[in-house]
């Protein structure tokens, strides 16, 4: 006889080939706690509803990251509008914080190596 039920467990190894996700991927979410499985000693099992539920919990549409390109653009400066010269602007100033000046500190004087107070040798 063969028993056949409705909430039927799924394996590691179901699911990933459900979710079309490798078993280290899934295991990783397991031991987050992103997915919802059950643990029966070192087994682990989920159910196909939850999977489904779980999924369409994380449904992302993509007119979300439409609507907040938009909203960062509109938050710019309308004149600086131009995708442009807002890259140019966001490199520069990676630029400013990545890279010191030129003279270096601005209390040292080249050539000595030493500190100088009030800019007086």
């Amino acid at each position: 006889m063969v028993w056949v039920m409705d909430n039927e467990f799924l394996t590691v190894q179901e699911v990933s080939q459900y979710l079309h996700i490798k078993p280290g991927t899934l295991y990783s979410k397991v031991g987050g706690g992103e997915i919802p499985h059950y643990k029966v000693g070192r087994l682990l099992r989920f159910k196909r509803e939850d999977i489904d539920r779980w999924m369409e919990d994380h449904r992302r549409d993509p007119s979300d990251a439409d609507r907040k390109a938009k909203a960062i653009l509109r938050a710019t400066n309308k004149s600086s509008l131009a995708v442009d010269e807002v890259v140019k602007k966001a490199i520069a100033e990676g630029k400013e914080m990545m890279y010191p000046s030129r003279n270096g500190r601005p209390d040292r004087i080249r050539g000595l190596g030493k500190e100088v107070k009030d800019e007086f040798v």
